[in-house]
């Protein structure tokens, strides 16, 4: 495929067989065709429409990392780095995560931990689109400190009554099921008695309080979710009961490492069109790209930008062979949040007035990218979980 100056390591033999450059081939066809043209609508919306994701499931992309069995293609850690990547490229960063949380943070609960008859049931659909899946852990009270979490979840006969708020939740408006971490045992700031279940919507006592209004990720709808005297099957318990905590740790490796590539798609996208309009903009007599500060700003972004996909590369193809590699992903998701903010401030910057303006890409993408330093893991979080293991 034709590569940018600011794209030379995505292909790469080192990385890469010639299964992940075939993805990368579709991904990338499918954000030009089907994504670009019409995400600035989905934005104003506030969603992406479900026959998109269902074209998604259809062409494989939710299901690249699940076995053939469930309907899924079997690979690896490094496609979901290229997965996420593709659709950081794309600019709307609200369409990346709507899919990235659906493929890669919320539906590997219930394969990783899920019963056979809960991954029988669920896993197909999820895969080619039909249901889609959010993750609620974070609550008004407890983000990345996961132990504060104060839902509860009550036996009763063969149900669980769960109580409580969830906060911040990605595909919370229009998701099918959700993976809710409650307190089944222990008071808030222990580990033990953390449990997952799987609540359907539509579940009694299951709302969406609101949905929330967002400084970016325009096209992901984002919710506020209540559970009020909420009766669960004790079938729907997700994993074992009591382990959830440590179930939600495991699995944000992999969503901090996709999290990380995608930061990297963004950055290399703004990097990409403000060359273009620092070779185009005319100021002083002559190109910006003229000027010798410009250049050698965007030259040493260029340069950082590849170095830290250089380790996500490295930490994913580590992870695909059973390495632990904590210290590795939370120094990528520490890194990446902030460097993606560095590329788009600058970005902005050499954009002048034009990039102060919601009519330009990078003022899109610039507000996208601020929560990329606090989902998922915030930079100071991140930085003591490196600090623990130097």
């Amino acid at each position: 495929m034709p590569q940018s100056g600011f794209d030379t390591l995505g292909d790469s033999a080192l990385f890469c067989t010639d299964e992940h450059r075939a993805l990368r081939t579709q991904l990338r066809r499918f954000v030009e065709n089907e994504i670009k043209p019409q995400a600035q609508a989905w934005e104003e919306a506030g969603f992406v429409p479900r026959d998109v994701l269902r074209q998604m499931g259809a062409l494989g992309f939710f299901g690249i990392r699940y076995p053939d069995e469930l309907g899924g293609s079997g690979m690896d850690q490094m496609a979901s780095v290229i997965l996420a990547e593709e659709l950081g490229r794309s600019t709307f960063a609200g369409v990346a995560i709507t899919v990235l949380v659906h493929t890669d943070m919320a539906s590997v609960h219930i394969y990783n931990a899920g019963t056979e008859a809960q991954k029988r049931h669920w896993m197909p659909r999820m895969i080619t689109g039909e249901v889609i899946c959010a993750v609620a852990v974070t609550e008004p009270g407890a983000g990345s400190d996961v132990k504060g979490i104060r839902t509860t979840a009550r036996r009763s006969g063969d149900k669980f009554i769960l109580n409580g708020t969830k906060m911040f939740i990605t595909n919370g408006v229009l998701g099918d099921v959700y993976c809710v971490a409650a307190r089944t045992d222990g008071a808030p700031g222990s580990s033990g008695g953390v449990t997952m279940f799987i609540v359907e919507k539509g579940t009694p006592g299951f709302s969406v309080s609101r949905a929330l209004d967002k400084h970016g990720w325009r096209s992901s709808d984002t919710a506020e979710l209540s559970l009020v005297d909420c009766a669960v099957p004790a079938e729907n318990v997700l994993g074992q009961e009591g382990r959830g905590f440590y179930e939600i740790m495991k699995n944000f490796q992999n969503e901090r490492l996709v999290l990380g590539a995608m930061t990297m798609g963004e950055a290399q996208a703004a990097l990409e069109l403000t060359l273009d309009y620092l070779r185009e903009r005319q100021a002083f007599g002559a190109p910006l790209w003229q000027k010798q500060a410009i250049r050698q700003r965007i030259s040493m972004l260029a340069a950082r930008v590849e170095a830290a996909r250089a380790l996500i590369y490295a930490t994913a193809l580590r992870l695909s062979n059973g390495e632990d590699q904590v210290r590795e992903v939370s120094m990528i998701k520490a890194l990446c949040g902030e460097l993606v903010n560095e590329v788009m401030y600058d970005c902005v910057q050499f954009h002048g007035g034009m990039g102060f303006m919601r009519e330009s890409t990078i003022e899109r993408m610039a507000r996208d990218a601020r929560v990329q330093a606090i989902g998922g893991g915030a930079t100071e979080v991140m930085l003591e979980e490196v600090a623990k293991r130097l």
